[in-house]
């Protein structure tokens, strides 16, 4: 009997992951950066506008390939931020573990030709690199980031180098180049070496646009010279405003507050918004141009004939990045050894830009917060799938997903069956999330019922779903570390906390989040946790050092030595008369 993938032809699957993405940077859902490729996919196909990540990019990639929930798979948090009494524990691995398959490995075992280019962040040890994660091809950035114009070019002093991987071996790479282009000019050539294969194709193509340093080629950049003039609180409005004009949120949403931590544009002098203004045009110069090559990568489908038997999705791995490296001592030194961040030169080769908290809250408009945070800022970020056979009419989709909903989704779409509990002799993780293709389809109009409870927590900041309800906790200084209660269908920026209107239902899911949170091994965070800290803290731990241990040593030692004497001199001379 022939297997269930040989009865009709399937689909070849292109999943696109944007890096740092806010909710309206796309502009399908809001955006005035110019994406006509990824807005043409949004038109022919459906906008999921309630769709929902981790607010740090490993743990949503985690959930990305595996579809379970990132405490289970390993990756509760990145090895950047995790706290030491976190190391080691299960859920804590900041990899993935051994109990989890991923949907490349089950694509793959159905007749599918797999393929990665760009940034992985899931692991680098060989059983983590993608040839053991069930990708034939695979050209990867092993880490959080890297300069987008050398490739040998640390964004921050992380790890010990830049890690490239081809096909599980270090890789050899050229001394410049830009990443998107070359993420998607490797997607096509080995597309292109592969043209005579029957088999379809997965092809998973994670990009670093838009992660700092925010940099684009300057004829990008500079078609949005002047675009962002009027500031950010202009921009949150206009954002806000052609959301509601397409559809994406209800026609009354308010607009989130502002963190504390974010300034008037008004209270700026003249030269900082001109400095500011800059970087915004950068970010969108970044932005268009990852859909430039997106656009080469469709075109080619098309050349070949692969266009219309190609199922595209797209989505960010978390809301807009807010932090700003130069805002640190160390992080500032560091990079005024490494970069430049002159106006003239913003966005070119060895330049160094960021669009911080301000831009941030206007890339996540109409939401609130911002990556790392609980809001919907952090976590609910732009999903489109386009080229679904029998997909019903182009429409944007208003409930509750997951990014734990997009395996199920390709396995079905591709026919492939997930094994549940066991895949190869090994006990594996069932998985977490609803397959979309009923949704797709027009079968049903939502998967998850009313009173299914889909929790959250990354770095102490948690939530839990239940319906169209939303209990969030956030950590300062954004947040209170107090519980409030949201509609978020109905109030999408988080405005109207509904604890006291709904006391019942605000003390019921604080339960369930404790219930959540124990079935699926989420530690507790310590005291005196502050990520910005853990950070440091762990650069000295991995990275320096290592790096520097010997000469450490050495120092320690001459120290010891130089005590010794002193303490013996110091003994002599209470011994003389």
């Amino acid at each position: 009997m022939a297997p269930a993938w040989a009865l009709d032809k399937r689909p070849n699957i292109v999943l696109i992951l944007a890096d740092d993405w806010g909710y309206s940077d796309l502009g399908a859902f809001g955006s005035e950066i110019h994406t006509p490729h990824l807005n043409a996919l949004a038109a022919k196909g459906m906008k999921f506008s309630n769709f929902h990540v981790s607010a740090s990019c490993s743990p949503t990639r985690s959930m990305l390939l595996t579809g379970v929930d990132n405490h289970l798979n390993g990756v509760g948090n990145m090895r950047e931020t995790i706290p030491q009494s976190h190391f080691g524990r299960a859920g804590y691995l900041s990899v993935l573990n051994q109990r989890v398959v991923t949907v490349s490995s089950l694509l793959q075992d159905s007749g599918y030709r797999t393929y990665v280019t760009g940034k992985w962040h899931v692991g680098k040890e060989p059983h983590n690199l993608p040839p053991a994660r069930g990708f034939d091809r695979s050209l990867i950035m092993g880490d959080s980031g890297s300069d987008n114009w050398e490739t040998d070019k640390l964004y921050l002093d992380l790890t010990e180098k830049v890690f490239w991987f081809e096909d599980g071996k270090e890789a050899r790479m050229p001394k410049e180049f830009y990443s998107s282009e070359f993420y998607i000019s490797k997607a096509i050539d080995y597309l292109k070496k592969d043209a005579a294969s029957s088999k379809p194709f997965f092809a998973y193509i994670p990009f670093q646009a838009n992660h700092f340093p925010i940099q684009a080629p300057k004829e990008f950049i500079d078609k949005y010279k002047g675009r962002y003039n009027a500031g950010w609180d202009v921009l949150r409005k206009a954002r806000r405003d052609k959301a509601i004009e397409l559809g994406l949120v209800p026609p009354d949403t308010r607009m989130a507050p502002v963190p504390s931590t974010n300034v008037p544009w008004d209270s700026l002098s003249q030269a900082e918004q001109a400095y500011h203004a800059r970087r915004m045009e950068v970010y969108a110069g970044m932005a268009e141009a990852m859909d430039h090559h997106i656009g080469r990568l469709i075109a080619h489908l098309k050349s070949t004939g692969e266009y219309d038997n190609t199922v595209f999705l797209f989505m960010s791995d978390n809301g807009a990045e807010a932090s700003d490296p130069y805002a640190l001592a160390l992080g500032r030194l560091w990079l005024d050894m490494h970069y430049k961040r002159d106006i003239d030169g913003l966005g070119g080769k060895g330049s160094y830009a960021v669009i911080g908290p301000n831009w941030a809250s206007a890339a996540t408009a109409p939401m609130s917060t911002y990556k790392f945070f609980a809001g919907e800022g952090g976590i609910r970020v732009p999903l489109v799938i386009a080229g679904v056979k029998g997909m019903a009419k182009p429409q944007v989709h208003a409930s509750l997903t997951h990014v734990n909903d997009i395996v199920p989704t390709l396995l079905d779409l591709a026919q492939v069956q997930h094994p549940g509990t066991r895949y190869k002799g090994q006990e594996v993780e069932p998985l977490s999330g609803h397959s979309l293709l009923p949704v797709l389809q027009g079968q049903v109009q939502r998967v998850r019922g009313p009173e299914e409870i889909l929790g959250y927590e990354l770095s102490g900041n948690q939530a839990i779903f239940k319906g169209d309800y939303k209990l969030l906790k956030n950590m300062p200084p954004v947040g209170d570390n107090q519980w409030h209660l949201f509609d978020i269908a109905q109030d999408p920026g988080e405005t109207k906390d509904l604890q006291s209107a709904m006391p019942e239902l605000f003390q019921s899911l604080q339960i369930e989040y404790e219930k959540w949170a124990k079935a699926n091994g989420v530690l507790p965070m310590p005291q005196d946790y502050d990520p910005i800290d853990q950070v440091m803290i762990n650069s000295a731990i991995f990275v320096y050092w290592p790096r520097h241990k010997w000469h450490l040593t050495g120092l320690l030692v001459v120290l010891a030595g130089l005590a010794w004497v002193w303490r013996k001199r110091r003994t002599l001379r209470k011994q003389l008369p």
